[in-house]
């Protein structure tokens, strides 16, 4: 055996190779077809032997013969039997003898099943890849059935190489068995969305292909589509994705339509003005089905905004809110509302008055909306930083904090964030009570027990006490003591259930307020010497002429000493304020204020030591003995069970008994059904048009405009000229700019010293090993180079600006130089004419030979002024070629430019 081996091995070295299979081609032009004939003589015998590596050099030889046109049927056998080898290489020849000698019809195909199954299974991503490849070109209906599961499986394997070819290979699957695509249609789906570029690519390929039989099939997987159309950087697969959209259409048009809303916000950042043009109809997609297509019309009204048409787009805005189903749709209306108001702080805004209107219908609305706190803080920026509208402000705030529904304000974080607004009216009218008209019934309302957000609650009592320092300051200045005691006492009336509040800011909110109302009790029982009686008994009344008398000067500096606490604007801080607040000299920030006690102490000595940390000992043993019950009485209790009925009424969790069942029998049967029902017969149908509260304000500005057109078209009649270029678009919008009525506050606090216009130098010490410190450039600004570059220019363009004027300088006094050669001559041809009396020959000789040079200088002097006329026409005709081309390009690009006249 082991001869016959080696005598093999030796014979295996004088066998032909594929190169060489080639070469004798080559050799043999003549005689190809004998000399191929030959060598398929030579493979045959090949194919006779066990050794698997010359099988594998015989099959590869065939593969070169048969794409010459030769016929290798016969040898189907012999390449599945090299397909099977356990050798890469060999098993790489046998499938691509295989993909070009097999076909489907092929009989030799069902021995192959379980032969390519065991690859397509392998550990080896190259052997099941060489399945994969060679089997796309011989798949059949049977093999496609039978090998379905494990492609499929093979689609969610770990490496992206296997992925993808996975995913084309179920193209040719769903050619020979549609009956695998449904199951397969979910996992195809996935892979839109997988982190490989490739196996995206492929997944869009299939797709695309499998679109062009049935699209609606695939029209739900539009959005992944236009995801990546927007993302990807493969321009193969956009196309392909443009391709598949292409197809959607003929199906569904609203495709087109949010394409083309995506190409205007593209269109947009270059030429809004064209955009704008196309306001209505985009407008009229906020009433589309699509939820995309309406949101994508939403982005769009945000760039198109002017002074103009803002009160019109938050108008049709607010309609389309009224009408929108859904809480997110209507949450993002009511989001896109506010910062098309709020962008460019308010730079379209020009009617605060109707912004806070259009507020405060934003919360009647949507009561759900989660965006209740973007609403409070506008509501708070507003009243801050426009100072003409805060009258308007604090009055309705007033009107909400008595309007604004009971049970919105039980409702939690999940169901919406709409009570927010409450703590900007609480805050609104305690910080600008001075225009309240009605102070007492805001403070009652303020007040009121109900039950609020603990946050909400704190802000309400810290409000009504600045709204009880206005109302006694103006007792005081009135000298009315009976009415500074009457506030005290329903201020305190009012507070006093609060203390007992579950949140420790309430308590402590609600203590300090009370406690400053007993100081001032205090000092106004201090006027006869007695505590015990009614303060109202002993102050003399208005109806005595006695008014003024009775108010101690204790407590009217503590009135005024109130006051101080909340005197003054409060004004936005700056974002990095803080930061900027220089530290005290001495001070460090990493140093115990007081020393930690020590740790060696016994339990027992640290616990009694704690113990009297913040109490003394006398006090924890008085304690006991201070706390006494006290009875309440008749009248308390009395308060606390209205109070308690108030609260069931005020709370949706509390299950409450119907009033109707508490009438009696005679009031329930008051005879309403005995009235007859008629019908009411009406020639016009009766209609009732709701209008908003905002709306007048847009009816005034389109009043204003409507005026000042008149007033424009008829000063246009009286101005007219021949030579006049008119700008339809842009004159109107230029001239129809409403007027700005109110003006916003940019004032931003500072710390003393410091400015916003420093450059950043602390924050960036704070950290000096930040790595991308050396990042923090700003693109916009030019570099030191840039500006050198700059300057350059500027000092280029002076010199020649100079240099103009001096040679505009020359021009003119060459002028003034010939008008005097000009009279000289003159002057020298009478002096000629009188000396050729005397002696003619000499003097016509000197004439001539002057004539000559006063010839050549005049045809100089002709010449350089035709030069410079034409140097002049050239210029002009630059200049109305450049001011053209300008004009032109304006137009193109919608710029907006005053209109101009040509003599």
């Amino acid at each position: 055996m082991a001869l016959k081996k080696v005598k093999g091995n030796f014979e295996r070295m004088f066998d032909k190779n594929l190169t060489d299979l080639v070469r004798g081609i080559r050799n043999n032009k003549d005689n190809e077809a004998k000399y191929i004939a030959q060598c398929i003589e030579e493979i045959k015998l090949e194919l006779r032997q066990d050794n698997i590596n010359v099988k594998c050099n015989a099959v590869s030889k065939l593969t070169y013969i048969q794409m010459l046109g030769y016929d290798i049927s016969w040898a189907g056998f012999n390449i599945i039997e090299v397909m099977s080898s356990p050798k890469f290489t060999c098993k790489r020849v046998g499938y691509l003898a295989a993909s070009q000698c097999f076909h489907p019809d092929s009989e030799l195909l069902m021995l192959t099943t379980n032969m390519v199954r065991k690859d397509l299974n392998s550990q080896s991503q190259y052997d099941a890849g060489v399945a994969l490849s060679g089997l796309s070109c011989f798949i059949s209906a049977d093999l496609s059935r039978d090998l379905a599961n494990d492609i499929m499986t093979l689609m969610s394997s770990t490496k992206p190489y296997l992925r993808m070819k996975a995913v084309l290979m179920m193209y040719k699957v769903f050619l020979r068995y549609p009956e695998a695509l449904k199951p397969a249609f979910p996992k195809l789906k996935e892979k839109l969305e997988d982190p490989d570029p490739g196996v995206q690519s492929a997944a869009v390929n299939v797709i695309c292909e499998l679109a062009r039989k049935n699209p609606k099939n695939y029209l739900s997987l539009a959005p992944i589509f236009f995801k990546l159309m927007t993302t990807s950087t493969n321009n193969w697969m956009l196309i392909k994705i443009i391709k598949l959209f292409s197809s959607f259409t003929m199906i569904e048009p609203a495709i087109v339509k949010y394409l083309g809303l995506l190409a205007m916000s593209k269109i947009l950042k270059t030429h809004p003005k064209s955009v704008q043009a196309h306001k209505d109809l985009i407008l009229a997609c906020l009433d589309d089905k699509d939820e995309s297509i309406r949101l994508r019309a939403l982005d769009l009204l945000y760039g198109m905004v002017s002074k103009k048409n803002l009160m019109e787009i938050v108008k049709r805005l607010l309609g389309h809110m009224e009408r929108a189903e859904g809480s997110t749709y209507r949450d993002e209306l009511l989001f896109k509302v506010i910062e098309i108001c709020s962008q460019g702080s308010y730079q379209y805004v020009t009617n605060f008055e109707w912004y806070l209107t259009v507020l405060v219908e934003l919360i009647q609305l949507e009561a759900n909306s989660k965006h209740g706190s973007v609403i409070a803080t506008q509501l708070l920026d507003v009243a801050i930083r426009v100072q003409a509208v805060r009258e308007f402000a604090v009055t309705e705030m007033a009107s909400l904090l008595n309007t604004f529904p009971a049970n919105a304000a039980h409702w939690d974080a999940s169901s919406g964030t709409m009570n927010e607004v409450l703590y900007a009216a609480g805050w609104i009218v305690g910080e600008f009570s001075g225009f309240l008209v009605d102070p007492e019934d805001t403070l009652k309302s303020l007040l009121k027990p109900r039950q609020l957000p603990d946050h909400i609650q704190a802000v309400y009592i810290h409000n009504a006490l600045k709204l009880l320092t206005r109302m006694l300051t103006k007792a005081l200045e009135e000298g009315n003591t009976r009415e500074i005691v009457r506030l005290c006492n329903l201020f305190e009336d009012k507070v006093t259930p609060f203390v007992s509040s579950g949140n420790i800011e309430v308590q402590e909110r609600s203590s300090s307020a009370l406690i400053m109302i007993q100081m001032l009790r205090d000092e106004l029982k201090a006027v006869d010497g007695e505590t015990e009686r009614d303060l109202l008994d002993d102050i003399p009344g208005p109806e005595n002429g006695n008014v003024s008398m009775g108010t101690p000067i204790a407590a009217e500096q503590l009135i005024r000493d109130f006051a101080t606490l909340f005197a003054g604007d409060l004004n936005p801080v700056a974002p990095k304020a803080q930061k900027k607040v220089p530290l005290p000299e001495g001070l460090d920030l990493h140093k115990w204020i007081n020393t930690p006690p020590e740790l060696s102490s016994p339990s027992s000595e640290g616990e009694e030591e704690m113990g009297d940390l913040f109490v003394a000992s006398a006090e924890l043993q008085g304690r006991a003995e201070r706390k006494k019950y006290v009875e309440p009485t008749g009248e308390e209790l009395e308060k606390m069970r209205e109070a308690r009925k108030m609260e069931q009424n005020n709370n949706p969790h509390y299950l409450k008994g119907s009033v109707r069942d508490s009438l009696p029998m005679k009031m329930r049967n008051d005879g309403c059904d005995d009235i007859p029902i008629a019908e009411i017969a009406l020639d016009v149908p009766l209609t009732v048009h709701s209008t908003k509260r905002s709306d007048k304000y847009l009816m005034e500005e389109q009043k204003s405009d409507k005026k000042a057109k008149k007033k424009t078209k008829s000063g246009k009649k009286s101005h007219k000229s021949k030579h006049k270029i008119s700008y339809s678009t842009s004159e109107s919008d230029s001239e129809a700019e409403p007027k700005q009525l109110h003006v916003v506050n940019t004032l931003i606090e500072m710390p003393e010293g410091a400015s916003l216009s420093e450059a950043e130098e602390n924050d960036k010490a704070m950290d000096p090993n930040d790595p991308h410190r050396a990042l923090d450039i700003d693109l916009e600004v030019p570099s030191a180079k840039e500006e050198d570059e700059t300057q350059k220019k500027r000092e280029t363009k002076k010199v020649s600006k100079t240099s103009n004027l001096l040679v505009s300088h020359d021009d003119k006094t060459s002028a003034n130089a010939t008008k005097k050669a000009k009279k000289e001559k003159k002057s020298r041809k009478k002096s000629h004419k009188n000396d050729e009396s005397h002696d003619l020959l000499g003097f016509t000789r000197e004439s001539s030979q002057g004539d000559n040079e006063q010839n050549s200088e005049k045809t100089k002097r002709k010449k350089e002024g035709k030069k410079k006329k034409s140097d002049k026409e050239k210029s002009t005709e630059n200049s109305k070629k450049k001011l053209e081309l300008k004009l032109g390009y304006e137009e193109a690009a919608g710029i907006s430019t005053p209109s101009k006249e040509f003599a």
